[in-house]
């Protein structure tokens, strides 16, 4: 709304005419977004549910018990006034913010419930407001994408894009949600994404000349998106504070899913869906090959294979099991947990070292997939 009314605030101090600035509304939203998270979640965090532990966590989720959880809630609604305020959007990128705020809410109402929600119920909601949010990125961004290998835009009809599309949405939005379970790791790990995508849309894909030189289609609506990533992460960085281990406070699903779709939705902002890859190496190999993982073993039971752990059969049906489902079960996934069961390392020597491995590959896969064109 500021970037509206600036002009005519501009008539009355001239001064007023920064807040027709995406900088000067990124970083203030950024800011802002942040200090009201960090001061307003402690005073609110009490309406939410506790946690019922997560049986698959490391420690049976005997840590998390009985904490504050669902606070995905509490920071998205916390921030619905600053993006009103410092975010201008049009409608199509309204019905897309719409949709992120969908799947905080079936988040949320999954952590609130007595019986967690079945893995059927889950993903068919996901995948809803995925392509969901897949068709108004369409309508409002167009289908142009850049690839490796390519040097110009493709157009890719509707009926491709939406499903695509889809599908990214929910693989990030299951990654992260499976990273969930370390303090402040989804949540760090995130944040790196959010701020390099950030710096991506205003800086090289909103910015014409910076766009042509490296045979980038230029996005207009690139600041503008790089306005909600970065309010978004600011927000972030404010619960991060107190999810800090021990933490006092978790996002649940409520907080995962929506930031999940949120890093989906900025890749296709930018317009190559391979970013997925370059802002999110950790989380997709944390959390996604758990999925791959799941999909893998559930394959082989239907086709007849005993999927069940090598270590709870007898000694002659361990050593009769297929090999493939030996190697599936030598690695924990999450990956964290292979890493804090199998590697003994603890909580605070995953999160930073799962935090550094990002930060040196970020760069690094955003150079590569650059120089490839």
């Amino acid at each position: 709304m500021l970037y509206w009314i600036a002009p005519y605030l501009t008539k009355v101090w001239g001064p007023f005419r920064l807040l027709s600035s995406h900088l000067m509304l990124l970083a203030a939203g950024t800011l802002i977004g942040g200090l009201v998270v960090w001061s307003f979640l402690p005073r609110l965090w009490y309406l939410l549910p506790t946690d019922r532990c997560k049986t698959l966590a490391g420690d049976g989720g005997k840590a998390s018990a009985g904490k504050p959880t669902g606070a995905g809630m509490l920071m998205s609604l916390l921030l619905i006034p600053i993006i009103i305020l410092f975010v201008p959007f049009g409608p199509w990128e309204f019905g897309t913010v719409l949709c992120l705020y969908l799947s905080m809410l079936f988040g949320y109402l999954d952590d609130r419930s007595v019986l967690p929600w079945g893995e059927l119920k889950k993903g068919l909601l996901d995948l809803v407001v995925a392509l969901g949010a897949a068709y108004c990125l369409y309508m409002g961004h167009g289908s142009y994408v850049w690839l490796p290998f390519v040097t110009h835009a493709i157009d890719i009809p509707l009926h491709y894009y939406v499903p695509g599309a889809a599908i990214l949405l929910w693989l990030t939005m299951n990654a992260t949600n499976c990273s969930d379970g370390v303090d402040g790791l989804a949540g760090s790990l995130t944040l790196l994404s959010l701020f390099s995508l950030a710096g991506l849309l205003y800086g090289v894909v909103g910015y014409r000349p910076i766009a042509d030189y490296l045979l980038i289609p230029h996005n207009p609506d690139g600041a503008r998106w790089a306005i909600l990533v970065a309010t978004m992460a600011g927000s972030l960085a404010g619960y991060l504070w107190h999810n800090a281990e021990p933490s006092r406070v978790l996002m649940g699903d409520a907080g995962s899913r929506l930031l999940g779709m949120l890093v989906g939705v900025a890749v296709l902002a930018a317009g190559n869906p391979f970013l997925i890859v370059v802002v999110s190496p950790v989380v997709l190999v944390n959390g996604g090959t758990g999925l791959v993982k799941l999909v893998l073993l559930r394959i082989f039971r239907r086709i007849g294979f005993d999927v069940r752990p090598p270590h709870t059969l007898p000694p002659e049906e361990a050593s009769r099991q297929n090999r493939m489902i030996k190697a599936l079960h030598s690695v924990r996934f999450p990956l964290h947990d292979h890493c804090r069961k199998n590697m003994h390392w603890s909580n605070a020597q995953v999160l930073m070292r799962f935090v550094l491995i990002q930060s040196f590959l970020t760069p690094l896969l955003f150079v590569i997939l650059i120089k490839i064109r």
